[in-house]
């Protein structure tokens, strides 16, 4: 034998694959596996190398020649070609021997070595075959576009089975869909600083998707229901059920397991609609037992409306204040926040901005309305300052503007109008980039609609959180006795496009609490998760969970402000009901001040309320109680990011809680999605009422929709009650009871329900 082939290089592998990637009808190769490798060859294109069969030569093959009978016809897989034309198999029974002799053919050539059995063997062979042949013929006549399933009906014998399930048969309809994909993800980064070795990255990616749902019924009292999706986002949305229902006259009426529910026709104890467990149902003559051993999967919650209108209860803690959303321009807006509201509702403040540009990174791909920027930290300041090439102005006024220092002197300088070298031009000068400038390529100019400012106070507030990477840069205008000051360039200032606006930068994407601009983002504004509130119906309260008293608070009973509320130590309640300077006890509803009614915000009228102001305010005049401060001060929340600060469980004891009612209507949400069907019931005035009567319910987007107008224009109290799916699983409860039911008449039961 001798086989030759060309070669194009110093090394070069031949692998010669097993015949089932080569089935063809020209050429069949019984060669299982060939492997040539040359380290050092000449590099003529006519050399040849010359392999010459001298003998038996024995070839590593990784898999045995022989199997099962006829192993490759059997193979119906797509990944495998279709067999020659003139392929055959034969069995051939030898009388003498009393053996079976399977061949193998293409033409007139044996294409595997004959494969004996025994009489015997061959009986089992055959029987296997059958029962494979079965089978088959069974799922290919199955029509799965009517009710047959894939398995089929099972019929069990024996009279026990059928007493206990009602039937003799077993019928299971599995319906859904499994895909698996898996490959090879190579990459290669041509990075000199990497080692050559790292500059390739090659991982194996491995996918599964399952889409499952089954129905099964064994007999007539025994029913299976299962619903998986690994594409689900939250655990309710996969759900298992097993149901066993006894006839009438039997002690087990119904015994279930997984999804289940306990619904009561009490009003003191109403149950629950979303459980995983175990819930039986006993009847005992006229007692019936129910009993439920389960983890619920869902938080109960009551919505009260009055006249339409509804009214819901708040718990914020101090540290979920909304961060990476208000800031104040400028340092000076933030050491006079507190002076400027320290006498509410009159707001002391010589300030008034008239015009502001707000510049974001640009992250939507809209440039219709963007602009080439660079802005600094220190523009428009006198007081702080982070460079130290920037020059303060002694001769300006307190005031921010261009003048309080030497950075606009650089708008002369052509370079910093250019994209491209503005970086080169501001680091030669000693600025760092990130901390002392940021230069945005087509950052995107917000429209009014997506933030609001306070013209006095001095701050912004967007209508989305800022992400990390994120820059946020203004320009703004004001006057201050008789006065007009101005910090950047606007738009508008006669400097075309593409040079680069310089503008004040409030946040870069260097943003921490070493850095000076830190302090001007506020940590002051809660959000209640309202819209729309009425401020004749609002309350809140500042609390302290006091740990020795086992409850919340609203006085602290160490230090000058020992008994003192709360809400008034913390300048939210200066004025009564007709805003004469004595404080009642009430929350001051101060729109845009302390409150912004539209989108439901709690805005502090201190800076750090719970930092260094509360310690002012207990230390008071009397220094020694600095120990007593240290106790409750909450600092770390002002000084370190928000995600340190939650961890600091021992200072996170303040928060703020109430109730709010928001606009009126006949559409109540529910704050909640998916809330498992029945589950949402509703009375009025005592009274429970119909649904579809008298109020709709959309269980998918959390609605209920009240269609009596009578009950809205009377002003009857309504009380909805309902359970909400949680969406993830951190943290289980557990729910073991028994409802007791002895029905005495049609007209007269006793009930008892225990409940752990």
């Amino acid at each position: 034998m001798k086989i030759f082939f060309k070669y194009t290089g110093l090394s070069f592998f031949v692998i010669f694959l097993w015949g089932a990637f080569f089935h063809s009808d020209a050429a069949i190769l019984n060669i299982s596996s060939v492997f040539f490798v040359a380290d050092t060859l000449p590099t003529g294109n006519n050399d040849t190398i010359e392999a010459t069969d001298t003998g038996n030569i024995v070839l590593p093959i990784p898999f045995p020649e022989e199997g099962s009978p006829f192993s490759t016809s059997n193979e119906t897989s797509p990944l495998y070609g279709p067999m020659p034309s003139d392929y055959k198999n034969e069995i051939i029974f030898d009388p003498v021997t009393r053996q079976y002799i399977f061949k193998e053919k293409i033409g007139n050539l044996d294409y595997r070595t004959p494969y004996v059995m025994s009489f015997d063997e061959y009986r089992n062979f055959d029987l296997d075959n059958s029962i494979k042949r079965y089978w088959h013929i069974k799922a290919s006549n199955a029509n799965f576009e009517s009710n047959h399933s894939l398995i089929p009906q099972l019929h069990i014998g024996g009279e026990a089975f059928d007493k206990i399930f009602g039937s003799n048969v077993i019928d299971i309809r599995p319906q859904g869909t499994a895909e698996l994909t898996f490959g090879i993800n190579s990459s290669k980064i041509e990075n000199p600083a990497l080692p050559v070795k790292l500059r390739r990255n090659t991982t194996f990616d491995f996918k599964e998707k399952i889409q499952m749902n089954v129905v099964g019924q064994i007999g007539t009292k025994l029913k299976i229901n299962a619903n998986y999706d690994t594409e689900a986002s939250f655990d309710f949305e996969n759900k298992m059920k097993l149901a066993y229902e006894g006839d009438e006259d039997e002690i087990i009426q119904t015994i279930e397991a997984g999804n289940v529910s306990l619904p009561l026709t009490g009003s003191l104890i109403t149950g629950s609609q979303s459980l995983f467990g175990i819930k039986t149902k006993l009847k005992f003559g006229k007692l019936d037992i129910t009993s439920i051993f389960s983890q619920q999967k869902g938080k109960s919650q009551v919505i009260e409306v009055k006249g339409g209108a509804q009214t819901q209860e708040f718990e914020i803690y101090a540290d979920q204040y909304e961060a990476n959303k208000h800031f104040f321009l400028a340092q000076y807006f933030k050491d006079h926040y507190d002076e400027a509201l320290k006498n509410l509702p009159v707001i002391i403040s010589p300030v008034n901005i008239t015009r502001i540009e707000v510049w974001i990174t640009n992250k939507s791909g809209n440039y219709q309305d963007s602009r080439n920027i660079v802005a600094f930290m220190d523009l428009g300041e006198k007081s702080i300052i982070e460079s130290n090439v920037v020059i303060p102005n002694p001769n300006a006024p307190d005031f921010p503007s261009d003048s309080a220092n030497s950075l606009m002197t650089l708008k002369s300088d052509s370079a910093i109008r250019e994209l491209n070298t503005v970086t080169s031009m501001l680091q030669g000068q000693g600025f760092n980039t990130g901390i002392d400038f940021e230069k945005i390529e087509s950052a995107r100019k917000l429209s009014p609609s997506e933030y609001t400012f306070n013209s006095k106070l001095g701050y912004i507030s967007l209508n989305s959180a800022l992400s990390s990477d994120e820059v946020l840069a203004v320009a703004y205008e004001f006057t201050a006795g008789g006065k007009t000051y101005q910090v950047g360039e606007f738009s508008s200032d006669g400097i075309s496009s593409p040079k680069t606006l310089i503008v004040k930068l409030i946040k870069g994407t260097s943003f921490t609490p070493q850095l000076p601009n830190w302090k001007l983002m506020m940590k002051n504004i809660y959000a209640i998760g309202a819209y729309q509130i009425n401020p004749s119906n609002f309350r809140l309260d500042v609390l302290y969970q006091d740990d020795k008293k086992g409850t919340a608070v609203n006085y602290l009973s160490e230090g000058s402000i020992s008994g003192t509320p709360l809400i008034q130590v913390l300048n939210l309640d200066n004025v009564n009901q007709q805003l004469d300077p004595s404080p009642d006890g009430v929350f001051d509803f101060i729109e845009g001040v302390t409150v912004n009614s539209s989108n439901g915000k709690i805005i502090f009228p201190v800076l750090e309320p719970f930092g260094n102001y509360m310690r002012d305010a207990i230390i008071g005049n009397n220094p020694g109680d600095s120990t007593i401060a240290d106790k409750y001060v909450y600092q770390e929340l002002y000084d370190s990011t928000q995600n340190t600060a939650e961890q600091i469980a021992e200072k996170n004891k303040f928060f703020l809680a109430g109730t709010y009612q928001s606009a009126s209507g006949s559409d109540i949400a529910l704050n909640a999605i998916n809330i498992p069907q029945g589950s949402v019931k509703v009375t009025a005035g005592g009274r429970q009422l119909v649904e579809n009567q008298d109020y709709t319910v959309d269980y998918t987007l959390g609605r209920v929709k009240i269609i009596n107008q009578g009950l809205l224009e009377s002003g009857t109290p309504i009380k909805i009650s309902l359970e909400s799916n949680t969406l993830f699983s951190i943290q289980s409860k557990t729910l073991i009871g028994t409802h007791l039911d002895y029905h005495v008449s049609n007209d007269f039961n006793f009930l008892k329900s225990l409940f752990w």
